[in-house]
């Protein structure tokens, strides 16, 4: 799933000049976190255990990643840390509801609503505005409704567990939303690596404790997954994206969003067997549509 350095930064920066170089590494990010469900899956601890092994295993590399960057991991006044603290439990709210549907429902699925946290924030934001929503907006709203639809009732057919997975995934995009709106005022005086240091520090206990509480294994036989996840998802995703993001305008930027369902589809029928019919087709494009004008619409990035 996209985290705070991903979704952020397009919103923070400016494109400039990009080139096929910085389009690779925009379109290998996207790659990078559509594989993240693909990890979690071959994991052998429990869903949640393995967004703690997550959050744990990139500690070390996102403070080196804010020391090279320049973004202090201290002086932070106390309000600041509550904030951050308190998105970082969301964060890990985010993390295992995502998990734990990833491991009830199909991988294009789990992309799809893992990413519904920009339509979300997208209604947040004409709510908090007190105005009509535009077109643009109105369409997205639809589409999502409408594709969300299609692709819920298709899950109750095939099965119950697979509709629940897709609530868990839909959820997460809920406090993937009330993430992101705290962290926004440490965002303009903190770095990216840094907030995402210290929400990631703070949220892996608690996925720890959920995860004992829901009675997983903790520890993995097999720690390659895990690995996989945490350089992917974490780091690799994350970076990339990050180093590409500012050189793009939302349009670019909402197309490259939609290889991550695609990608996710086939892992999902390579790796487990996972098939797609005609509706299952329409249901994804019709969200994809949506998260695609949602990120048409947001407001042409300002520069630093």
């Amino acid at each position: 799933m996209s985290t705070l350095s991903t979704r952020q930064s397009a919103a923070t920066a400016s494109p400039d000049q990009p080139t096929a170089r910085h389009f690779a590494a925009l379109l290998a990010g996207n790659v990078a976190l559509a594989l993240g469900p693909w990890s979690v899956r071959l994991a052998d601890t429990g869903p949640v255990a393995s967004g703690f092994w997550r959050l744990a295993l990139a500690l070390p590399l996102l403070a080196l990643l804010a020391n090279r960057n320049r973004q202090p991991l201290s002086g932070m006044g106390r309000g600041a840390w509550a904030a951050v603290a308190a998105a970082g439990v969301l964060f890990a709210a985010d993390l295992a509801s995502w998990h734990i549907g990833i491991a009830r429902t199909r991988l294009g699925n789990a992309s799809l609503f893992g990413n519904s946290g920009s339509l979300i924030l997208m209604a947040w934001g004409v709510i908090a505005a007190r105005r009509a929503p535009r077109g643009m907006e109105v369409l997205a709203i639809l589409a999502a409704l409408a594709g969300s639809a299609i692709l819920l009732g298709r899950s109750l057919e095939i099965d119950h567990a697979t509709l629940v997975g897709d609530l868990f995934c839909i959820l997460a995009g809920l406090f993937y939303t009330f993430y992101i709106l705290l962290l926004q005022r440490g965002r303009a005086r903190f770095g990216s690596w840094a907030l995402l240091f210290h929400s990631s520090l703070t949220g892996a206990p608690v996925l720890l404790a959920i995860a004992l509480a829901l009675g997983e294994t903790i520890l993995p036989h097999n720690w390659w997954p895990l690995i996989a996840l945490t350089l992917g998802s974490q780091v690799v995703g994350q970076g990339l994206l990050v180093y590409a993001l500012r050189h793009f305008p939302p349009l670019v930027i909402g197309l490259t969003l939609l290889t991550q369902p695609a990608v996710s589809v086939l892992a999902g029928w390579f790796a487990f067997g996972e098939t797609l019919g005609a509706l299952d087709g329409f249901g994804m494009v019709l969200v994809a549509a949506a998260l695609f004008l949602a990120r048409l619409g947001e407001a042409p990035p300002k520069a630093d």
